[in-house]
């Protein structure tokens, strides 16, 4: 396959599953305000704790089989009927586990009832479990066009699932039986995109070395869900549900859509990487591709967040009718940090494209102990009103040495100079510059200090850059 036909390839992935990116969220978006409104902000605290604990506990569905699949050079029938019902067992186990720790969880955060959600948690596991190969071998065959139609489909599904029960006054539920049937869709739209039946066979030497590479991609996954909801756990243990509303709205807005990028990212490139680890040249133009249409895709969206932060956040209120203006200085800090996040996201592809999870791992880890340790810190120190402030403040103090250490790792390790890098942002740090002078402007006119007229300026402007962005983008690629 020649560097045309990579590039060919991962512009597909991006097109596809980064147009499905943004289209889920915007559903999820849009919905989750209107289930916002039918919701107290302690509501909104009990479920978001429920689900980043069963986040983590998802990490462990599959074991890490699912990305050696994936990589692997060739696999046979009877191994993938093998690893099936090794995925399923362990997804049955991981139930199992999560029925019994959930006293524990409702003890440990003090809130009555907790456990019963948890129910629920442990039913998605084999739920999930049960898609990992479906979608793992659409992905082996690049079908990057049926992927985004399962994201796209389970993600309105799950949406119109969670809207649904807000309005009937379901409180907390709504939130947990969303994120439960996300599982339940997308097994359901990977089974048609991509039918297996699994057959009666099971030997674990047929799948002895996937499972070896499985476990060492699994530390990845763990640490990297434990990264994405630690600070959630913490937060919640620290201040409690309502806080935790009000940091969880200033999250979702300004990282969810970096989290769905970074799924993208690996879907796309993994495989692609993958197949040109033994060609740098190769592998450097396909990194420095990728590093600019990640940036074109999330630069424009998180600059507008940051400029649209006041007035979005007064327009959002919970079922009292109390706005959630305290998480515009978060939500402004979590957007900044955002674009430093999604620059490090294909650190991990490449490591695990070139058979090197465990230094995957321990970059993760990481990551991981820089922002537990800064979390419980401010979690000692500062009250509830400051603290939600300092805790997105060391998301964003993380990612510079971070990505240093990604700079001198290209490096050493793939002769890639950190001017090739930073030249592939230079095309996004001038379309959101425009945008961001357009929005100033704009808003010095009559009524653009509204805050919906605000937001909609912002939201038209944004529109815009992205427009030009891309259409600018296809005129200039990288060389």
């Amino acid at each position: 396959m020649s560097d045309g036909d990579h590039q060919r390839h991962l512009r597909r992935g991006f097109n596809w599953l980064g147009g499905a990116t943004v289209l889920a969220k915007v559903i999820d978006f849009s919905t989750i305000l209107a289930v916002l409104t039918f919701l107290s902000k302690e509501q909104v605290g009990v479920a978001s704790l429920v689900i980043s604990t069963g986040m983590v506990i998802e990490a462990f569905d599959g074991l890490g089989t699912g990305d050696a699949l994936v990589q692997a050079p060739t696999v046979a029938k009877r191994q993938l009927d093998s690893l099936f019902w090794f995925i399923l067992g362990a997804a049955f186990l991981m139930g199992a586990v999560t029925l019994a720790v959930a006293p524990g969880l409702e003890a440990l955060y003090g809130v009555t009832g907790m456990a019963a959600y948890f129910i629920a948690v442990a039913a998605k596991q084999p739920m999930v479990a049960a898609a990992v190969i479906p979608l793992a071998l659409l992905n082996r065959d690049l079908k990057y066009e049926r992927i985004a139609v399962v994201n796209v489909a389970a993600t309105l599904g799950a949406a119109l699932t969670r809207l649904g029960l807000a309005v009937a006054g379901a409180g907390a539920w709504a939130l947990v039986a969303g994120y439960v049937s996300s599982g339940l869709y997308t097994l359901v739209g990977a089974t048609l995109a991509r039918p297996f039946r699994p057959g009666a066979h099971f030997r674990l030497d047929d799948i002895r070395g996937l499972v070896r590479f499985g476990f060492r991609a699994a530390a990845v996954n763990l640490f990297e869900q434990i990264f994405k909801n630690v600070d959630f756990l913490l937060v919640g243990w620290f201040y409690g549900p309502a806080p935790l509303a009000l940091y969880r709205v200033a999250f979702d807005i300004a990282m969810e859509p970096v989290m769905a990028v970074g799924t993208l990212i690996n879907r796309t490139a993994l495989p692609v990487f993958a197949r040109l680890a033994g060609d740098r040249a190769g592998l450097t133009q396909s990194l420095t591709w990728s590093l600019r249409r990640l940036a074109l895709l999330t630069a424009p969206l998180m600059v507008g967040l940051i400029l649209a932060a006041d007035p979005l956040t007064t327009l959002i209120h919970d079922d009292h009718g109390l706005s959630y203006a305290a998480a515009a200085l978060p939500l402004k800090l979590l957007a900044a940090a955002a674009l430093l996040r999604v620059t490090s996201q294909l650190l991990t592809p490449l490591m695990m494209a070139s058979g090197r999870p465990g230094l995957a791992a321990q970059l993760s880890a990481a990551t991981l102990t820089l922002l537990s340790a800064g979390i419980v810190a401010v979690g000692i120190l500062l009250p509830a009103e400051g603290g939600i402030i300092a805790v997105a403040a060391v998301w964003l103090a993380i990612y510079p040495p971070l990505l240093a250490w990604g700079a001198r790792y290209l490096e050493r390790t793939w002769a890639i100079g950190t001017a090739s890098v930073a030249r592939a942002f230079l095309l996004p740090a001038a379309g959101v510059a425009l945008m961001a002078a357009v929005v100033w402007t704009l808003r010095l006119l009559p009524g653009g200090d509204r805050p919906a007229v605000s937001v909609a300026i912002v939201a038209v402007a944004m529109a815009a850059a992205y427009g030009g962005l891309f259409r600018y983008d296809r005129e200039k690629p990288v060389s």
